[in-house]
């Protein structure tokens, strides 16, 4: 009887020993059975076994992330669903890999064609299942793989191509639904057609066209930049064409996947909050559309209309191209090409290149080579480059229409085009370039002429209104209908702040001291007294009042109310003990203490603060002295903003307005501002663009040095974000708090807001939807006062000024 039990709990223990070791294979003899043992990489990182998608009762042999069971990244029998749990997943003695249902039919099997002696199905750390010999790890050498039959996501190592040698074609599809793995109608394919290039396809036909390769991307793709997760390449000889990514840290799981809506979406994992977070995704503008704007045409979103014709080209049906916007038809030449050997060559810069499919190409010609190949064929319409890289090399020459054509605005994006033109063409566009360039330099030379005319009036306007100016003091009213706060006594107040103790201030700023205060029923306060010298006087103070009384917001600072007595003037509001802002971003040591989290909480604090000031509360209004020593933070370091002696109220329907007297902080004021005096809710974004940039980076704008450079923060931040090297502005004492997906959504909205042109810039209503959603984000353009000093002063006493830095207001910096 003990032999026998010892001989049961013998077989138990090798079997589980057994399956142990083999949890990330089986042989013949082993098998994968529904609601059994699973398939797990040795790594951990992939898991292969049966499920159900979403709600459906069909079951499906899958491989899924370990973390993340409901991210099915392949799918074995996605066209022949089981209907119940009987499936048995195996390996037969001749190396097929089978897919069995209840009566032992074959549902589904690997197209195996040779035999080895030890056949085993492996499921590896990268995610691919393959069928191998035991002993032989060759990759060269594998039976099959699952990574040659992708489904709808392209996994780090998978090849997104054809082998040449045995016509594979390893393509991305969709699911037909999120409860359906069969093939859907939408894939992303490389086209073998002319020079191969990447297509998203919706049945036949193209959808979007991401292009061909120039050696750094997809001209098409003018995100896919070098970045610290992954990195990516193209290869094309004579053997395969494929497109693969790799990760530079293989614990960080990424994932590109076209949804059942066909569009592609890069995904990142995030340990933090346990799920995947929205890294990038195509198709999202309305140029992304394949052939949009017909034949020699030409897609920018940054224009009204998006589509325009190429230089010398002229609509070819232009009743529909004006009246109902339909450019399907494309263009045509102006002038035909006289094919003789006479015809020239347009170059147009920052293009998506054409579609390829009807072009040729050689990987050894140079450029020059390139154009007299193309000259001596009627039939060719361009050429370029097909290697960007080391100032270019080989050629791509198209024949016949051009078209998909995209322009970017960044000089990093796009490449150049050179497109065949009659020599007369030719002539005629350089006369009309040279009669525009005329032009431009008369307005110059008119304008500065009018503006030094400007200047001296208003200089001696300003003089003799100073000799007429009249001194004395304003009298505040301080009647209800001005101010609805309670009145403190004087005495009250100087008892609270120990008579006004240097040990009880707080700081100084341009309205006067701030000092800390306790009243008798226990409250903390904090008490602006205005000063004496300061260029603030009452009428600010009561601007504040009026303004701040009726505001209730948990990201405004509370005014509890005001002492008007004896010659002083002050402004009690609710004590914040984390004082402001700046107090920690600029300073080496109490930076440590804001880490991602909180400086994130920070921005989007001020964001809905603004927020309710320009949209929300009963009055519109424009704070106009934005900047990190007016955020105060509260106990949890709450963002509440301080400051309204400056602000403006706007009526319901007002947009903007003017005033000669420019007051507020240099390195804040939008350049709409600070040049002519106007001034709207566009430039509170400017200002809080420049303060995102600010706790972003712990730099300030004004006064930023850099030893490679001579622009200010903002100029900096431009710089890193053309160069795709925007993780470099960021707080080196952040440390590994961020994550980049994050910290590249926060960048752009501040880009977005410091753009020079007011119309470009997003209200804070759009703002606070960009900062907590992961909306798509639109292309910043260049900021405003993009300078080449750090030390350029708008009074003239510093440094040098720019174009867009000089007024004829007076200046008063605080």
């Amino acid at each position: 009887m003990d032999a026998i039990t010892h001989l049961f709990v013998y077989s138990i223990f090798f079997s589980l020993f057994r399956i142990s070791i083999t949890q990330n294979s089986i042989t013949p003899s082993q098998s994968i059975r529904d609601g059994g043992t699973t398939l797990v990489s040795a790594d951990g990182s992939f898991q292969l076994g049966f499920f159900s998608p979403g709600n459906s009762n069909s079951r499906y042999v899958g491989i899924w992330y370990t973390v993340s069971s409901e991210t099915v990244v392949w799918v074995a029998n996605r066209e022949a669903s089981l209907s119940d749990h009987s499936g048995v997943l195996k390996v037969t003695d001749g190396g097929i890999l089978v897919l069995l249902n209840s009566t032992s039919g074959v549902v589904w099997s690997s197209n195996t064609s040779r035999t080895v002696e030890n056949p085993v199905a492996q499921l590896l750390d990268t995610g691919n299942l393959v069928l191998k010999d035991r002993n032989d790890d060759d990759p060269e050498k594998f039976l099959w793989q699952s990574f040659d039959y992708p489904c709808d996501t392209l996994l780090p190592e998978m090849k997104l191509g054809w082998n040449l040698v045995t016509g594979l074609e390893r393509f991305l599809s969709s699911w037909k639904s999120t409860e359906d793995p069969a093939q859907g109608e939408y894939s992303v394919r490389i086209d073998l057609r002319g020079y191969p290039q990447s297509v998203s396809m919706e049945g036949d036909s193209i959808k979007t066209r991401p292009g061909s390769w120039n050696g750094l991307r997809f001209t098409g793709y003018p995100q896919l930049r070098p970045n610290p997760v992954f990195e990516y390449e193209f290869v094309l000889n004579e053997k395969e064409v494929y497109y693969e990514y790799k990760l530079h840290n293989t614990s960080v799981f990424s994932r590109l996947r076209v949804n059942p809506s066909g569009v592609p979406q890069r995904f990142n994992w995030v340990d933090r909050t346990q799920s995947w977070e929205l890294f990038f995704t195509s198709h999202t503008i309305e140029c992304d559309n394949y052939g949009l704007c017909g034949g020699y045409a030409t897609c920018n979103t940054n224009k009204s209309p998006v589509c325009a014709c190429l230089e010398g080209f002229l609509p070819k049906s232009p009743k529909n191209w004006d009246s109902v916007l339909d450019w399907s038809d494309g263009c045509v030449r102006r002038t035909p090409l006289e094919c003789n050997g006479r015809d020239g060559f347009l170059k147009r810069t920052r293009l998506k290149l054409p579609d390829t499919s009807s072009s040729w190409y050689n990987k050894s010609m140079s450029l020059k080579e390139c154009e007299g190949m193309c000259l001596k064929n009627c039939n060719c319409t361009a050429y370029t480059s097909l290697d960007v890289r080391g100032g270019g090399s080989g050629c791509v020459l198209w024949f016949g229409s051009l078209i998909d054509i995209s322009e970017y605005s960044n000089s990093e994006s796009g490449q150049d085009l050179y497109i065949r033109m009659a020599t007369s063409e030719l002539e005629h566009l350089e006369k009309k370039r040279r009669s525009a360039e005329i032009k431009l330099v008369a307005i110059i030379v008119s304008s500065a002429l009018l503006f030094v005319g400007m200047t001296i009036v208003a200089l001696v306007s300003c003089i003799w209104k100073k000799k007429l100016k009249t001194q004395g003091t304003t009298k505040i009213s301080h009647g209800k209908e001005d101010m609805e706060l309670p009145m403190f006594d004087l005495a009250a107040i100087a008892n609270a702040t120990d008579n006004f103790s240097n040990n009880k201030k707080l700081g100084e700023g341009g309205f006067g001291p701030v000092y800390k205060g306790k009243l008798p029923d226990g409250r903390d306060i904090a008490v602006k007294r205005l000063s004496k010298n300061s260029k603030q006087g009452l009428n600010e103070l009561k601007n504040e009042v009026i303004l701040i009384a009726k505001l209730q917001h948990r990201n405004l600072v509370k005014l509890l109310g005001c002492c008007i007595q004896e010659n002083e003037n002050m402004l009690i509001y609710e004590y914040m003990p984390n004082k402001s802002v700046d107090f920690f971003i600029f300073d080496q040591a109490k930076s440590k203490l804001l880490d991602w989290h909180k400086r994130i909480n920070i921005i989007r604090g001020v964001a809905k603060g603004l927020l309710y000031l320009h949209e929300d509360s009963r009055l519109r209004i424009i704070h106009r002295d934005l900047k990190a020593s007016n955020i105060l933070l509260d106990n949890n370091m709450n963002a509440k903003i301080s400051d309204f002696g400056l602000a403006k109220s706007f009526g319901g329907d007002q947009i903007d307005s003017e005033t000669n007297r420019i007051i507020g902080t240099y390195g804040y004021m939008s350049p709409e501002y600070a040049v002519h005096g106007q001034y709207s809710i566009k430039s509170d974004v400017f200002s809080f663009g420049v303060l995102v940039l600010e706790i972003l980076s712990g730099k300030k704008n004004r006064g930023f040095c850099h030893p490679n450079h001579h622009l200010n923060l903002l100029g900096h931040a431009w710089k890193l974000w053309i160069e795709d090297k925007p993780m470099e502005l960021i707080d080196e004492l952040v440390g590994n708090s961020c994550t980049l997906s994050s910290v590249l959504r926060h960048i752009h909205v501040g880009l977005l807001c410091v753009q020079q042109r007011p119309e470009d810039r997003p209200n804070m209503s759009s703002v606070v939807q960009m900062l907590t959603s992961e909306s798509l984000l639109p292309k910043p353009k260049q900021p405003g006062f993009f300078i080449d000093s750090p030390t350029t002063d708008f009074s003239g006493k510093h440094g040098t000024s720019s174009a867009n830095e000089i007024s004829n207001t007076v200046f008063e910096a605080r």
